[in-house]
């Protein structure tokens, strides 16, 4: 069965159909550029922009960077601040009407893909999902169970949120070497590892498909650290996999 899914992030806003059996995209994504500001009626066009592109009539499932619980909106880091409170399926149903709409935390989303179809298949105990990208999004999964909305990106760090200091956009921002962004990944890794001792971090987000140039970096950090397997696509494959659970 397929499944459509769509991930919202701070700087991109991508969907695909998904193959709910495969855990895989059924057909290339598309994505447009998250407007500035991202405004709750301006991101709700951009994602009956993606929904339009193929076509899709049917169960929609959709990621938001911030805490959800049931489908309102609790925080907005990396969107406009006017999205804490909406009803976030109310709205993205006005706009593709008819479509059943399910929304849950971006990372969540990835996680539970992850734990599904990648890197975290058939792993008990601890594990923490973080995705790097914009900000840091956490899916926290304990015997494989989600605990939502942790947002442990927002964690402070050296004196400052955690995403404001080793987010892949603060790699880009300050030009960062590998070296010098792995050393702040890895005092992150070490500070949420002494929280809630996790035995596998997945790090994912488009800065997944790198791994190579700072994983082996990465020192100091017990559990083991292993890159996502479905890369940037988590979100999308977990969002559709949400939509199709309902």
């Amino acid at each position: 069965m397929n499944v459509f899914g769509v991930d919202i992030g701070g700087s991109g806003i991508k969907g695909a159909p998904v193959d709910l059996e495969r855990g895989d995209l059924a057909e290339p994504r598309h994505k447009v550029l998250t407007p500035h500001p991202a405004t709750p009626d301006d991101v709700a066009g951009c994602v009956a922009e993606v929904v339009g592109h193929f076509g899709w009539s049917g169960p929609i499932g959709v990621t938001f960077p911030g805490v959800v619980t049931g489908s309102t909106i609790r925080t907005a880091a990396n969107v406009d601040k006017s999205w804490v409170g909406v009803d976030a399926a109310a709205l993205l149903g006005d706009r593709l009407t008819g479509m059943p709409i399910t929304v849950l935390n971006d990372a969540d989303a990835a996680g539970v893909a992850e734990m599904t179809f990648g890197a975290g298949r058939g792993r008990k105990g601890v594990v923490a999902l973080l995705t790097f990208g914009t900000g840091i999004g956490s899916a926290l999964f304990i015997d494989g169970k989600l605990v939502p909305n942790t947002e442990l990106g927002h964690l402070e760090l050296d004196g400052h949120e955690a995403e404001k200091r080793a987010s892949t956009k603060v790699k880009e921002d300050k030009d960062l070497s590998w070296e010098d962004w792995a050393h702040r990944v890895q005092k992150y890794l070490a500070h949420v590892e002494m929280l809630f001792s996790p035995e596998l971090f997945i790090v994912g987000g488009g800065v997944s498909r790198k791994a190579e140039k700072f994983l082996p970096l990465i020192k100091h950090v017990r559990a083991e650290i292993v890159p996502a397997e479905l890369q940037n696509n988590a979100g999308i494959v977990g969002a559709a996999m949400a939509a199709g659970a309902r």
